[in-house]
């Protein structure tokens, strides 16, 4: 059991040096310098090959402006909320699920549809694309060109948005999630 809690140090170390350095936006050559090792022993002492010794951790802590306690503690795990803000367009609102950009093409929201969102528009919108939703409370009302569907919770729909199409509410607010493949991916086979 001595080994298993002496690697875990080792491991949580190496990953705290690597990532200190990193922060502070200094290089390895950086670091080597101010804890006089040579930057081929801090380079392997990061990737695990090469065991920390004692004597390196005073040395490192001084080089990256910390106490040897905090090189050795934990790193505090990042915040696990996912902050995106919300955008609002004719009666719906839209927050991001996905971050920095889509993931793998794709673009995920979780959806707000207005209570107020019940008169369907003049003329449906068409464009490029593939969408899936599934409703998670309040019941949607989908037009599809000349069909139209009253989508419950728990159920879900997915469509090529090269079809003319409208969403909105039957009687209360829904709320879906929805992820939108704007080069027409299909997210689901269908049986």
């Amino acid at each position: 059991m001595q080994a298993k809690s002496t690697d875990d140090v080792d491991l949580r170390v190496r990953r705290r040096l690597r990532d200190l350095r990193t922060q502070r936006g200094l290089t390895l050559e950086e670091v080597a310098t101010r804890a006089d090792i040579d930057v081929s022993t801090l380079s392997r002492l990061e990737s695990g090959k090469r065991r920390l010794a004692l004597d390196h951790l005073p040395r490192l802590a001084a080089a990256l402006s910390v106490s040897t306690d905090d090189l050795l503690r934990a790193p505090v795990a990042d915040d696990p909320r996912v902050k995106g803000a919300s955008q609002t367009h004719d009666g719906v609102t839209y927050w991001p699920l996905t971050h920095s950009g889509p993931a793998a093409g794709l673009h995920a929201f979780k959806i707000r549809v207005s209570a107020r969102r019940r008169t369907p528009p003049g003329e449906f919108p068409v464009h490029d694309g593939q969408d899936w939703m599934y409703v998670l409370s309040g019941r949607l009302r989908l037009i599809l060109g000349e069909r139209d569907f009253i989508i419950k919770p728990g159920e879900a729909v997915e469509f090529s948005t090269w079809t003319p199409h409208w969403f909105g509410t039957v009687d209360g607010p829904v709320e879906a999630v929805a992820i939108f493949g704007p080069h027409g991916e299909r997210l689901h086979l269908h049986a």
